[in-house]
């Protein structure tokens, strides 16, 4: 399959490509979550509070894949940008699948015995925590189809085919939540499952994504199995690894920071758990056209990086935080406007939504920063340069976001967390701007 030249013609037009798609998919995807929330919502409190639990721990064990997908992305993505053989470029791709799906079975088997053990560290209730343990095996089971559909959909994006990867993100999507009802409520000879039908739904919806996907993948001409296999297999896990671990380890760090502000909201109850993690839903969905320009910037600056035009990439950075800022206030405005039928949709018990509302009325207001946090991330992966992205998620998470909320439970209860959001998203634009600087995604390079 020929690949889409980001190198030529307006850097806009080179990131709306990929991005414009990938917002269809990112969309199906964390609809699954939102759909999750809603139908256990409709069982009572211990399976919403649940998903409360379960979403922080889930999302930090899905980093491996976001982070295998970015160091995937920029390997394949410079080897396009430096016009290598149609054959170096596809012995990358395959390796770094066969280096993610590896992992994914090492990870899954980890977090199939730990789960337990975690979600009583934040907290859970007896009848919250076996709700969540329920919900860990079916999860644990589809984490390496996960993990492979990921890293094939960045092969796509790196060939600048931001429409193939959202489409089989928006099919597993679909899948996953017309299985939903049906497994969690039960139907016919199926009996109702709960949160383990959830997961359950997901599995199926994963593994048979991967299949169609491979499948197409191959019969477009985009991956094929090399003939020689285990050439320069060295070197393409040094590619991927380089960018892939502390990429992944960046991914991680948010929900990680995600599941110790949950542990303190435990201290406040249930409820609060259960209107936080809601929230913390429909904040993903809000925040999906920034995530897709994150997954659109990493390939233009790749190829372009490449090919050693350094000019554009720069370009494609200056414009992706114009975008973050207009679409951040537009988006808190209607968050802000709207707040209490969207909770009240998402969470069936009143007070519950009522700690929804709130977060919506006041953390939305810092979502543009989180924007500029996440496609700087992804310009510096892309530009090789992971450990960058990586200590500015350390800094957001663990010296500001944690640590304020722990101190404002503690004396202003839920109003600290909320508090202790917006402070870590705004803290990160000064940082976000001094690392492009430095990394030379800003102004030329210094140091």
């Amino acid at each position: 399959m020929a690949s889409k030249d980001l190198r030529q013609g307006p850097v806009w037009r080179a990131l709306a490509a990929v991005s414009a798609p990938m917002s269809l998919g990112i969309l199906g995807v964390l609809s699954v979550g939102l759909a999750d929330a809603y139908f256990l919502g409709q069982l009572g409190e211990a399976p919403l509070a649940a998903v409360g639990y379960i979403y922080p721990i889930t999302t930090a064990v899905t980093s491996l894949s976001i982070g295998l997908s970015a160091g995937a992305n920029a390997a394949i993505s410079q080897s396009i940008g430096r016009d290598d053989s149609e054959a170096e470029t596809n012995r990358l791709s395959v390796h770094a699948i066969l280096l993610g799906v590896a992992l994914a079975m090492v990870i899954a088997v980890l977090f199939a015995f730990g789960a337990g053990w975690i979600f009583g560290l934040m907290g859970a209730s007896d009848d919250v925590l076996a709700e969540a343990k329920s919900y860990v095996p079916f999860w644990a089971l589809s984490f390496p189809f996960l993990v492979g559909t990921a890293l094939l959909n960045s092969v796509f994006r790196a060939h600048g085919d931001g429409a193939t990867s959202a489409i089989v993100m928006s099919i597993a999507a679909a899948l996953n939540i017309m299985l939903d009802p049906v497994l969690i409520y039960g139907l016919g000879p199926i009996p109702e499952m709960s949160t383990a039908g959830a997961a359950q739904a997901t599995a199926i919806a994963r593994s048979v994504t991967l299949v169609g996907a491979y499948i197409y993948a191959v019969k477009k001409g985009v991956l094929w199995w090399p003939e020689d296999l285990f050439c320069d297999l060295a070197k393409s896990v040094r590619e991927v690894i380089r960018v892939g671990l502390p990429a992944a380890f960046s991914n991680a760090i948010n929900p990680a920071g995600m599941a110790l502000v949950t542990a303190a909201a435990a201290m406040l109850g249930d409820t609060v758990v259960a209107g936080l993690g809601a929230a913390q839903r429909v904040q993903s969905v809000s925040i999906v056209p920034l995530l897709a320009l994150s997954a659109g910037i990493g390939p233009v600056v790749g190829q372009n990086w490449g090919a050693e035009r350094e000019d554009r990439a720069r370009e494609a950075v200056r414009q992706s935080w114009m975008f973050c800022a207009a679409y951040g206030v537009l988006v808190a405005a209607l968050l802000t406007l709207f707040a209490d039928p969207i909770a009240g949709f998402i969470a069936s018990d009143s007070e519950a939504a009522g700690y929804t509302a709130r977060y919506l009325e006041i953390v939305s207001w810092s979502f543009l920063g989180y924007g500029i946090l996440v496609t700087a991330n992804a310009a510096m992966n892309a530009r090789s340069k992971a450990v960058w992205s990586m200590g500015l998620s350390l800094f957001r998470i663990f010296a500001v976001y944690v640590p304020v909320a722990w101190i404002g439970v503690w004396m202003v209860g839920y109003s600290g967390i909320l508090a202790a959001a917006v402070l870590a998203n705004f803290s990160v634009v000064a940082g976000a701007f001094w690392a492009c600087r430095r990394t030379g995604l800003w102004g030329k390079i210094e140091g």
